[in-house]
């Protein structure tokens, strides 16, 4: 019985070993869930694989997700990387509440075991052959390594995102909306430094209105690229989030030095609490 390594396709190559795709033998950033998919339909091209049959495959039965929203996100992602489209697929074809069809032919590279080289000398150890009938047994694929995320279900950490965004959309409408205040409580507390805080608590607030909304609709709106946007944004929204951490000082006043710190220290750990739960969110797809 042969192993398969690779299927090959078109200018692309899927290694089951490596679990990468390669075009042209540039490897593609694709990550593991799409890639299961791609050589789940690879394995019976011209077939339609129905989605319980991907589900069973990549989604054990214990494991909570969003099995719809999961298999779909993974399914533009496969083929954003293919050049694919839906609606004129060249590769993949969707079929309307069943499951996918490989549309292509593949070719499979196999590695024949070890005691049949000794029977057929002529043989290489490895050959191209034509897809079969299942008479072909897939490498295993590696294994995603257990995540030390917190376990919760994927649309708490979406909702918790969410009224952490609120806050922040709180904070800023009020530093806005009572800017006098906001200006004398920048003088109270930062002494001659004052009228330079004031200014960039009212230029973030601003700056921070769109952001927060802007990750606000995207949560709503469920958008696939929110993890790649988000890290895009990291590094501003982390120096914003900084800023901000330190605006209980500016009420400091009317409700205590003690808690006032102890404020601060809560949102300086809300940019660290944020990309924790984007990372659920995620990894929940």
């Amino acid at each position: 019985m042969t192993t398969v390594n690779r299927y090959k396709f078109d200018e692309f190559e899927a290694d089951l070993r490596a679990a990468e795709l390669r075009k042209n033998g540039n490897r593609l950033k694709l990550q593991m869930q799409p890639f299961q998919v791609l050589v789940a339909l690879l394995e019976r091209p011209k077939e339609v694989v129905t989605r319980e049959e991907l589900r069973q495959r990549l989604w054990p039965q214990d494991t909570f997700v969003d099995f719809d929203h999961g298999l779909n996100t993974a399914m533009v992602k496969l083929r954003d990387v293919l050049g694919d489209s839906a609606s004129k697929p060249k590769f993949i074809e969707t079929i309307a509440k069943r499951g996918y069809r490989f549309l292509g032919d593949a070719e499979v590279i196999s590695e024949q075991p070890a005691a049949a080289e000794t029977k057929v000398s002529a043989q290489p150890e490895v050959g191209i052959t034509t897809v079969g009938k299942q008479n072909m047994v897939p490498a295993s694929l590696p294994i995603e390594k257990d995540s030390t995320l917190p376990r919760t279900s994927r649309n708490n950490a979406r909702l918790l995102f969410t009224l952490i965004q609120i806050m922040y959309l709180i904070f800023y409408l009020s530093a806005l909306f009572s800017w006098e205040n906001t200006y004398k409580a920048s003088f109270n507390t930062w002494g001659v430094a004052g009228a330079t805080a004031f200014v960039v608590y009212m230029a973030t607030s601003m700056v921070g209105i769109a952001v927060r909304l802007y990750l606000i609709s995207a949560t709503a709106m469920d958008y696939h690229l929110l993890g790649s946007k988000y890290r895009v944004l990291t590094p501003a929204l982390f120096v914003l989030d900084m800023i901000w951490a330190l605006s209980p000082l500016l009420i400091a006043d009317r409700i205590g030095l003690g808690f006032a710190l102890g404020a601060c220290a809560a949102l300086v750990y809300m940019p660290f609490a944020q990309r924790t739960l984007i990372k659920m969110m995620q990894s929940g797809r």
